[in-house]
């Protein structure tokens, strides 16, 4: 028995039919490992692609957020000059022109060229802004700074619930429990998680701000005892109970002509 071979001619050789197809077959695996690669290339770039950063949403388009709530931190506004303050106003190109003096009961001060100028109630750079339009007929270009160097009205208020209401000094940094103990502390009826600091902005409005005195006392929060700010009024109201209290107190006590304790117990005889 024996095998038959046909001759073709391929690029100028001989070969057998077996050889030539043997070689088309192995070309034709190659191209398809190729197709196949080039696929899963382009489907890990189209993966890549859809991962990429996002085109980023306008803020209008997201809604607005709540402002925060003001701070401890965030409310601390400038000192507002009052009477009986010393201060110093500087001139920096006219340092004949400088003075030392203390502002008056009336809130205002004299000086040289501008006569009577308010200062209470200002803050140090509100004032110089003053002075400067005061002294620009005189002068060209006048560059004022004011110092405040002594303060003698630093001073703080308690009210509500603590044994001694009134004016308590500042020594220093005051802080809203030593304010407390300076009126001799709390009342029973104290509600000592929401105590009020009542405080005025840069634009001389009040604002309020709640403490938990409470937190303070026991070491839960020491940040809550703050340090107040000359002109703070501490206000320290009643709990629910003092309100219940009070009610009860007036309203039954004192509009009802007879014991309330009177006729509840009735003799064993």
């Amino acid at each position: 028995m024996c095998m038959r071979y046909s001759l073709v001619k391929e690029d100028g050789f001989l070969c057998s039919v077996q050889d030539f197809q043997t070689g088309r077959a192995a070309a034709e695996k190659g191209m398809l490992m190729k197709g196949v690669f080039s696929v899963l290339l382009l489907l890990l770039l189209l993966a890549g692609c859809s991962a990429g950063p996002q085109t980023p949403v306008a803020i209008s388009e997201q809604g607005t957020l709540d402002p925060p709530a003001p701070s401890l931190a965030s409310v601390t506004p400038a000192y507002v000059i009052q009477p009986g303050d010393e201060i110093d106003i500087k001139f920096f190109y006219n340092p004949l022109l400088d003075e030392s003096v203390t502002v008056r009961p009336d809130g205002r001060i004299s000086l040289q060229l501008v006569q009577e100028v308010q200062a209470a109630s200002l803050t140090t750079s509100e004032l110089s802004t003053v002075l400067k339009e005061k002294y620009s007929p005189h002068l060209r270009d006048p560059e004022i700074s004011v110092i405040v160097r002594s303060f003698d009205s630093r001073r703080v208020y308690v009210d509500g619930e603590v044994v001694q209401p009134g004016m308590v000094e500042m020594g220093g940094g005051l802080t809203i429990m030593q304010a407390i103990a300076s009126a001799r502390g709390l009342k029973d009826s104290a509600r000592r998680s929401e105590v009020l600091i009542i405080r005025r902005n840069n634009l001389k409005r009040p604002f309020v701000l709640t403490v938990d005195v409470d937190s303070a006392m026991d070491g839960t929060d020491v940040t809550q005892d703050v340090v107040l700010k000359p002109y703070d009024i501490v206000y320290v109201p009643k709990s629910a109970i003092a309100h219940v209290n009070t009610f009860v107190d007036l309203y039954i006590r004192k509009n009802i002509p007879f014991d309330l304790s009177y006729g509840f117990y009735k003799s064993a005889d």
